[in-house]
Order: C-alpha cells, then structure tokens, then sequence
C-alpha cells in the first residue's frame, strides 16, 4: 500500500495527521508501511499532485476525504471530525479508510 501525507512548512496540522496516520495504520495491521511525506511548494505542484490543502492523505494515489467540488489549494485543510472541524482527520475516520487495504 502506498500511502502519502501531503503538507506545506506553514501547516500547522501536519504533524498530527502523521500521528494519527501512523497510529491508524498500526491498528489496522499496517504498521509496516511507510508513510512518504511531500512538501507542496507552489499551486502548480498542488495541481499534480492533488493536493487539497495541507495536509492531503493519499492511499495508492485517492484523496479518501475529497468531496465533489474540492480544489488544489495552497492552504490549510479542515476535516469534519466528531464534534465539528480539525485540521486533521481523526484516528477513527483514518482507520475507516485504511480497512480494505
């Protein structure tokens, strides 16, 4: 499995999408695989590579959090978590989309 974490240097967020990403693959029984991280620098990288804000989670190349309508943007993202937004998807919602992987 492939998976990826997307994130600008001004992203406040990233660091706890990598813990909780990396928990969630633990409890899945993917501890082994390894999360690459990409720095997105400009708007024209966030178009190739899909990037929605910082940070993106990609599994073999899906944004498993992508809503119709979302674009490539050089900006923090927000995630609907449990009780209203976080800048991070919660351990939870990781671990829901990991099963089947």
């Amino acid at each position: 499995m492939d998976v990826r974490l997307l994130y600008f240097d001004g992203c406040p967020s990233w660091h706890l999408a990598k813990q909780r990403l990396d928990d969630a693959l633990a409890r899945t029984g993917h501890a082994d695989t390894q999360v690459t991280l990409e720095r997105v620098e400009t708007l024209e990288e966030a178009v190739e590579r899909h990037f929605l804000g910082s940070p993106t989670i990609l599994i073999d190349g899906v944004d498993p959090f992508a809503q119709p309508g979302d674009e490539p943007a050089m900006a923090c993202r927000v995630y609907r978590a449990d009780v209203g937004f976080e800048g991070s998807p919660s351990t939870r919602q990781l671990i829901e989309r990991l099963k089947g992987h």
